[in-house]
C-alpha cells in the first residue's frame, strides 16, 4: 500500500475529482445566498441572528464549512504529493493540514451549534 493511497481522501483520483466538484458547488450556492442575503437585507445583529436561528441555514453552513474542508484537503494534498518529493516532509505537511483542517471544522461547528 503506497502513501498516496493512506493519505488520499478519496480511493482513486475520480472520487478526489467529485469531492472538489460537489463541494465547489456547495461553496458557490453558499457565496451567492450570502451575496443576495447582504443585498437585500439590512444586515445587523437581529438580522444575522436571525438567519442562524434557522436550522436549515446552520446545516447549509455546516455542510460549506465541511465542503471547505474536504476542498481544502484534496487542493492541499494534490499540491503536496506534486512538490513536495521528500516522503517525510510530505508527511509532515499533510499531517499538519489534516490537524489544521480539523481544528477548523470542530470549531466552526462549536460556533454555528453554540456549544
Amino acid at each position: 500500500m503506497g502513501m498516496n493511497s493512506v493519505t488520499n481522501i478519496g480511493r482513486n483520483g475520480i472520487q478526489d475529482w467529485i469531492i472538489q466538484r460537489v463541494s465547489a458547488y456547495v461553496l458557490a450556492l453558499y457565496t451567492l445566498f450570502l451575496l443576495g442575503f447582504f443585498v437585500t437585507t439590512d444586515v445587523d445583529y437581529q438580522s444575522w441572528s436571525a438567519l442562524f436561528d434557522q436550522a436549515w441555514f446552520r446545516i447549509f453552513t455546516l455542510l460549506t464549512l465541511l465542503s471547505i474542508g474536504g476542498h481544502a484537503w484534496v487542493g492541499l494534498w494534490t499540491i503536496s504529493t506534486d512538490y513536495i518529493k521528500s516522503a517525510g516532509q510530505r508527511m509532515l505537511f499533510q499531517a499538519i493540514t489534516v490537524l489544521a483542517i480539523f481544528v477548523y471544522v470542530v470549531w466552526g461547528i462549536q460556533i454555528i451549534w453554540g456549544l
